[in-house]
């Protein structure tokens, strides 16, 4: 998300949280968010920290503008959107240097009161409500937060599975090099903490050409790498995973951006993860509302 430097005539003497909010019509809690997060800068770049006077005859705001690259909403209602992400997308940008994310989108199609209600990985594909306004973001994230949904995921993984299973096993911080990485408490490791994790998992196809599984995962808790985790855990890793089931030197590598394609490709056989986002369903305004997302790309190359 481009990080836009905006030029005001400023008004001398006056508390740079007053200007912003009184005279640039800035809401209030915004005015303070940009102060304190150290977006207001004199027109040397100094910054204009909280409660200062203005002092110059210009000041200067560091905004995120959102762009777009071509990605259009999925499905479009009047209180929020439905965006199919691609792999290899953030969500939301991780710094002001980060050139682009899907809430680049969301803020070029809808304006700056469009947020994210929920987020996957990066390199998960698929399914991503978007709330258009504060009132509808408050009101879905709060259906996020206590559990009123239901969400499924398709993934290629290897080896066959045969029948449906239900992992259940807490998750806990690996606590080794990779710090992103999490670990399933096995029955013999109960003197660990860990929050409880339940995933169900459905087979849908076996390749036996590739000895790879098509499966259906459903995850009826929400952890950080649920998926990945619970089914590197019973030794069937999503085709594709670079930080499950790898080394830590090319995980830690592909943290840092530094592992190339043909290396990434050679250890963790593909150039993506194998996991999307496919199914969400939830209330809103009592309206229940079921979407799909039918990933032809995932079919394609678990067939082919």
């Amino acid at each position: 998300m481009p990080f836009v430097l905006k030029q005001y005539k400023a008004l001398k003497e006056k508390k740079v949280q007053v200007f912003l909010s009184h005279y640039l019509n800035f809401p209030l809690q915004q005015a303070q968010r940009l102060v304190s997060k150290q977006r207001v800068f004199r027109e040397d770049m100094s910054v204009i920290n909280t409660g200062e006077i203005i002092n110059s005859e210009y000041i200067y705001i560091g905004v995120f503008e959102g762009s777009t690259r071509g990605l259009k909403p999925l499905l479009e209602f009047n209180d929020f959107a439905i965006f199919d992400k691609p792999t290899h997308l953030m969500v939301h940008p991780i710094s002001k240097h980060t050139e682009y994310s899907l809430l680049d989108e969301i803020r070029y199609h809808f304006g700056e009161n469009a947020n994210l209600i929920h987020r996957i990985d990066a390199e998960t594909s698929g399914l991503v409500i978007v709330g258009k306004n504060k009132k509808s973001e408050i009101e879905l994230k709060d259906m996020f937060q206590d559990k009123k949904y239901h969400k499924s995921y398709l993934a290629i993984v290897e080896g066959h599975i045969e029948k449906e299973i239900k992992i259940d096993k807490k998750l806990c911080r690996e606590g080794k090099v990779i710090g992103v990485r999490m670990k399933a408490i096995e029955e013999n490791e109960e003197n660990l903490d860990g929050k409880d994790s339940l995933t169900i998992i459905k087979p849908i196809s076996y390749n036996k050409e590739k000895d790879l599984t098509l499966i259906e995962a459903i995850p009826l808790t929400g952890r950080q790498h649920q998926i990945r985790v619970h089914l590197y855990s019973i030794g069937h890793k999503i085709l594709g995973d670079p930080i499950y089931g790898i080394d830590d030197i090319n995980a830690e590598n592909y943290l840092n951006k530094t592992l190339s394609i043909e290396d990434r490709f050679n250890v963790t056989k593909a150039s993506r993860l194998w996991l999307h986002a496919n199914y969400l369903e939830f209330t809103y305004k009592k309206t229940t509302y079921k979407v799909f997302s039918k990933n032809r790309e995932i079919y394609e190359y678990f067939s082919n």
